[in-house]
């Protein structure tokens, strides 16, 4: 499970290799909540220079496990391990 990090979260390649644990706290659009429930835990391995603050770009599969990917965006908490 990996994912890429916002600009800040990134800095200049210090989170690369190090995993946080995820977990979906609801829809970014209105509709059914798209969580999964669960948490679970990804390396970043990328830079997303297109993410806000506190926001990361999930692969697919990580996505897939907390939030039904039709969903495209979500809310979530994330948390250093």
């Amino acid at each position: 499970m990996i994912a890429a990090a916002n600009p800040s979260l990134f800095n200049n390649k210090a989170a690369c290799g190090k995993s946080y644990k995820v977990k979906c706290t609801g829809a970014i659009n209105q509709g059914p909540n798209p969580c999964r429930g669960g948490t679970i835990t990804v390396k970043i391995v990328d830079l997303c220079p297109g993410c806000g603050k506190n926001q990361l770009d999930l692969s697919q599969p990580a996505f897939s496990m907390i939030a039904n990917p039709d969903a495209g965006r979500i809310r979530i908490h994330y948390t250093k391990v």
